[in-house]
C-alpha cells in the first residue's frame, strides 16, 4: 500500500491489493487496474497528466492493429487531465476515478463530441448536452481518452464501411459485441476501464472474448438518458475493467435515478467499492449450479474451466446449491422478437429516409421489426414476464447462478456469419437474463489451448450487484486469471 494516499481513498482501498512500488517507467503501468493507478495519482507518486500522455502515446503505438478507437479526444483529455492534477494538489479529492483515463462506447452523446453510434446513419451526429452517466464520470473527475468501437447500432457487426475492431489476443478472432472496442481496449492497456452496453450480451461477449471483467447491471440501475438506444426495454449500461474492483468503483461513481430517465430505478445505491471490504468473500454465498445448463453444447475447455471455478468457490466457503433452470428456449426467441421492434421502432424516421447507410445486419433486423405482427411482438411479452416469475423462485435459493457466457471457446471471424445465424444458440446464456433484467458478472477463468481467454458469468437476482461484486472479487483475490494480458509489446 503506498503511504500518501488521502484519508477518503485509503479508506475504500483497504484490504485492496495495491502496487508495491512504482515502476521504473510511467510505459510499465499500461496494465496496471484502475484501483492502482487512482492510487497512485491520489498519492501523487504520478501525475495524472503524465498518464493521460502515456496512455495517448500507447493508443497511438498498438491500437492501428486493433482499432478498438473510433475516435481519440486527445486535446479534451490532456485538458481534463490537467484539471484533476490542479484540483488533487490542492487537496480536493472527487473519488477513485479522480485523474484516471478511461474511455466510453460510441453511443454516449456527449457534448460538442461526435456520436456515430457505429453507423453511417448517425456519423454527423453531435450533441449539444452529455448524457447522465458521462456526466456523472466527468463529475468523478475521470479523463475521458475517446470513443470505442462497436457494432453497427449496438446489433449484429461492425459496419461494413469502417475497419472491425479486433481482439488483442489474435486479430483472427471476433472480441465480442456490440461493446467491441471496450473489451479489446481495455484488455489490451489502451484504458483504465470502459464503458459498454448489454442487451442480449454485449458486455458479457467481449469481457469473455478479451479477458476482462464486465458487469451487466440490472435494468433500470443506471440511467439511459443521452444514450442510443437498441432496445429500450432491454439496455443496460455498465463497466468494462482489468476486475471486480475496478467496476465496483466504476458503478459507484454512475449508478442511480435520474429524473431525466423516468426508468431509471429510485432504489439507493450501496458503495459498491466499500462493499468488497469487511465482508467475508465468498463464504455462505449460494452458487446455484445446474449440471445439464452447464454442459448442454458447450465445449468441454469451457466446460472444465467453470468447474474449476465452482471448486475455487468451494474451497473459498461458498455453498453448492443443485437447481434447475428455467428453459431459455422461448425466452431468448421473445429476447430477440423485442430487440428488433424496438430497434426499428429507434430508428423507423432515419431508416426510412435512406436504407443505404445501414450495413447489412442492422438492415436485416430493421426490416424483421418493421414487419413483426402484434401477436408476436404480445406473446414475447407474455413470455417474458413468465419468465422473470420462473427465474425469481430459482434466486429463493440461491445468490447467484454460475454460468457460461457462449458455448464455444471464442469465436473466429470466419465463423461469425455461421454464428449469426444460429441466435438462438449463440445468445441462449445470455440474452433471457436481459429479459428478465437481472445483473450478471463475467470475469476471466482461464486461457484455452489456442491461447484465448475463458470466461464465466455469475448470474444474480434484481439489485444484486454488490454481492456478484464481492463474490467475484473473492475469486480473484484467489486466482491470477485477470492478471493475465494479451502478447501485445
Amino acid at each position: 500500500m503506498l503511504h500518501r494516499e488521502t484519508d477518503a481513498l485509503a479508506a475504500n482501498r483497504k484490504g485492496l491489493p495495491m502496487l508495491e512500488k512504482l515502476p521504473d517507467s510511467l510505459d510499465d503501468l499500461h496494465y496496471a487496474s484502475l484501483m492502482e493507478i487512482s492510487s497512485l495519482i491520489a498519492s501523487g507518486e504520478v501525475s495524472p497528466v503524465a498518464v493521460t500522455e502515456m496512455m495517448l502515446e500507447r493508443i497511438a503505438k498498438v491500437d492501428p492493429g486493433i482499432n478498438s478507437y473510433l475516435s481519440v479526444t486527445a486535446d479534451s483529455a490532456l485538458a481534463d487531465a490537467e484539471k484533476a492534477k490542479a484540483e488533487i494538489d490542492a487537496g480536493r479529492d472527487r473519488g477513485p476515478l479522480h485523474g484516471v483515463p478511461i474511455a466510453i462506447k460510441d453511443l454516449f452523446h456527449t457534448k460538442g463530441v461526435p456520436s456515430t453510434f457505429g453507423s453511417l446513419a448517425y456519423k454527423d451526429f453531435v450533441s449539444d448536452k452529455d448524457a447522465t452517466i458521462v456526466h456523472r464520470l466527468k463529475m468523478s473527475g475521470a479523463v475521458i481518452l475517446g470513443r470505442l468501437h462497436l457494432h453497427e447500432g449496438a446489433y449484429g457487426e461492425h459496419h461494413p464501411a469502417l475497419p472491425r475492431c479486433n481482439n488483442p489476443w489474435n486479430k483472427d478472432y471476433w472480441p465480442g459485441g456490440s461493446s467491441s472496442g471496450s473489451g479489446a481496449a481495455t484488455a489490451a492497456g489502451l484504458c483504465y476501464g470502459s464503458l459498454g452496453t448489454d442487451t442480449g450480451g454485449s458486455i458479457r461477449f467481449p469481457s469473455a472474448a478479451c479477458g476482462v471483467t464486465g458487469l451487466k447491471v440490472t435494468w433500470g440501475r443506471t440511467s439511459r438518458y443521452g444514450v442510443f438506444a437498441l432496445a429500450d426495454s432491454l439496455d443496460t449500461i455498465g463497466p468494462m475493467t482489468r476486475d471486480a474492483a475496478d467496476a465496483a468503483a466504476m458503478l459507484s461513481a454512475f449508478a442511480g435515478s435520474d429524473p431525466m430517465d423516468p426508468t431509471s430505478l429510485a432504489a439507493p445505491v450501496p458503495d459498491y467499492l466499500a462493499g468488497l471490504d469487511g465482508v467475508l468473500g465468498a463464504r455462505g454465498f449460494r452458487i446455484g449450479i445446474d449440471e445439464a445448463y452447464l454442459e448442454d453444447g458447450v465445449d468441454s475447455e469451457t466446460v472444465a474451466a467453470i468447474r474449476a471455478v465452482i471448486a475455487t468457490f468451494r474451497d473459498l466457503g461458498a455453498v453448492l446449491v443443485p437447481v434447475k433452470v428455467p428453459s431459455r428456449t422461448a425466452a431468448t426467441s421473445a429476447q430477440m422478437v423485442i430487440t428488433d421492434t424496438e430497434s426499428a421502432y429507434f430508428h423507423k424516421s432515419v431508416y426510412a429516409a435512406d436504407k443505404s447507410l445501414y450495413g447489412p445486419q442492422l438492415a436485416k433486423a430493421q426490416e424483421r421489426g418493421l414487419a413483426q405482427n402484434a401477436l408476436t411482438l404480445t406473446e414475447a411479452y407474455i413470455t417474458q414476464d413468465r419468465f422473470k416469475g420462473e427465474l425469481a423462485r430459482m434466486f429463493d435459493g440461491i445468490d447467484a447462478l454460475i454460468s457460461p457466457v457462449y458455448p464455444m471457446i471464442g469465436a473466429r471471424y470466419d465463423d461469425m456469419d455461421r454464428h449469426l445465424a444460429d441466435l438462438q444458440s449463440f445468445l441462449g446464456f445470455t440474452s433471457p437474463y436481459n429479459l428478465a433484467g437481472v445483473p450478471s458478472i463475467t470475469f476471466p477463468c482461464g486461457l484455452a489451448k489456442v491461447g484465448m481467454p475463458l470466461g464465466v458469468q455469475l448470474i444474480g437476482p434484481h439489485l444484486s450487484e454488490g454481492a456478484l461484486l464481492r463474490a467475484a472479487h473473492a475469486y480473484q483475490m484467489a486466482t491470477d486469471f485477470h492478471l493475465q494480458h494479451p502478447p501485445l509489446h
